[in-house]
């Protein structure tokens, strides 16, 4: 499966349990952490947990290996590795505070496929 096909499962996982706000960032030219960014926010901890769950289910489904989770229990600021892509899921007072979209600015939004109904 390409990257940005992952990049796009991930964000359905996202939106299949309601997060906000879900951008994916093209980090390749900015960082060397991962090649793309997933950030959404969830209204309360247990929505947070559940995005997360949602996107380890969505990856085990498609045997992509998930490198590791950071952040479940607290769920205020979940880290979701999978390898190439990393996927931030915060509460959504967090978001606001730490501000990613603004900190990477200078990395490119790669267009999602959710939400198209109605």
């Amino acid at each position: 499966m390409e990257i940005k096909e992952i990049v796009q499962q991930i964000a359905i996982a996202c939106d299949d349990k309601r997060a906000e706000d879900i951008i994916a960032l093209d980090m390749q030219q900015v960082s060397l952490v991962a090649d793309y960014f997933v950030i959404c926010h969830g209204s309360n901890e247990r929505q947070v947990q559940s995005i997360a769950r949602e996107i380890k289910d969505k990856m085990d489904e498609l045997k992509i290996d998930v490198k590791r989770m950071e952040g479940l229990e607290q769920a205020r600021w979940v880290l979701v590795d999978v390898g190439d892509v990393v996927c931030h899921i915060f509460h959504k007072d967090e978001r606001s505070y730490y501000n990613l979209e603004r900190l990477w600015g200078d990395a490119d939004r790669i267009p999602l496929e959710i939400g198209l109904e109605g």
